[in-house]
């Protein structure tokens, strides 16, 4: 089995629905979190199988501190807190969590019931410190205006090695093919201050221009833009990308606007170097302009393991002791 058949759905296409549930385990109750994560893939083909061209999914996560009480084997290589950043201006921070439940569909209605019986399942077992509602924003925007992860990699064979570990490997060695790392934050946005801004002011600010979601030329495109910030590249000049799944959210009658970004990579130490360049900036003091505008309030690393570890994790587990 290949790596790719062996993962979650962490590369599926990106929904118009979903929700994203952030929850710690209660001491004590870690083996009850243990038996009902062997359960989430069955709660949720039930819940699928009666709209099943809605596409539901569901992408477990875990943190750090939660792998260490869950289960007995050394952490995978790349799990670890997550780093918080502190920038001249600007702060990653890093906030709770253990588990991640990310869920997707073409229908709000069945994220909205599949959350309601994860929650059934978890109950008395975990605490939810954040639950964030998404949705598609007319042709894949952010609140801010523009096309959200126009780099994202769509085809397998480019969004496979950037989100899998081993991907492309016909027998890998590694015990976790298939695997995946996710950071997420919540970020919220001052819209008020951002449409303060003039269009040609906002596209400098994020290095695309708004209505066509043309990249700027690099005599044009600030090098503290949020494009030239994000853009990763090895010695050879190799562009290195994450998978990004990121939503907005909103509530109208509070005026709390936002984008949720879920950032899913083989190798997290991607992802962190992009969030490095933006709080702390390639150059100090120069951080990612976009920051002026949109404060992360949350922040959290975890491994996404092979589907089938969630159900029966002993045959991981066995050859990671061996």
């Amino acid at each position: 089995m290949t790596p790719q058949d062996r993962a979650q759905d962490v590369l599926a296409p990106p929904a118009k629905a979903a929700i994203f549930l952030t929850v710690t385990v209660r001491d004590g109750k870690e083996q009850g979190a243990h038996d009902a994560l062997a359960d989430v893939a069955g709660v949720t083909r039930a819940i699928g199988f009666r709209i099943p061209e809605a596409a539901l999914s569901c992408v477990v996560g875990i943190g750090a501190e939660a792998w260490d009480r869950l289960y007995a084997a050394p952490r995978p290589d790349g799990l670890h807190p997550f780093r918080p950043l502190a920038g001249e201006k600007h702060a990653a921070v890093a906030t709770p969590g253990d588990l991640i439940f990310h869920l997707r569909a073409g229908r709000p209605d069945l994220c909205f019931e599949l959350g309601r019986q994860l929650m059934v399942l978890f109950d008395g077992l975990v605490d939810c410190v954040d639950e964030v509602h998404g949705f598609r924003y007319w042709d894949e925007r952010d609140l801010l205006g523009f096309v959200d992860g126009t780099e994202s990699p769509t085809a397998a064979a480019e969004s496979g090695p950037a989100a899998l570990v081993g991907y492309g490997e016909a027998d890998p060695e590694e015990t976790y093919a298939g695997a995946s790392y996710v950071i997420v934050q919540k970020y919220l946005h001052d819209l008020d201050a951002w449409e303060r801004l003039s269009v040609e002011e906002q596209e400098l600010v994020v290095g695309r221009r708004k209505l066509s979601d043309i990249e700027l030329a690099d005599s044009v495109k600030p090098d503290d833009s949020h494009v030239a910030l994000n853009t990763i590249t090895e010695p050879d000049g190799t562009e290195l990308a994450i998978v990004r799944d990121n939503m907005p959210f909103g509530a109208v009658g509070t005026g709390e606007f936002g984008t949720y970004f879920i950032g899913y990579a083989a190798d997290p130490g991607v992802t962190e170097e992009m969030l490095r360049n933006m709080f702390l900036g390639r150059t100090p003091g120069r951080h990612d302009r976009i920051l002026d505008f949109s404060t992360a309030v949350t922040g959290c690393l975890f491994f996404v393991p092979p589907a089938a570890f969630l159900e029966d994790p002993e045959p991981f587990l066995a050859r990671t002791r061996a």
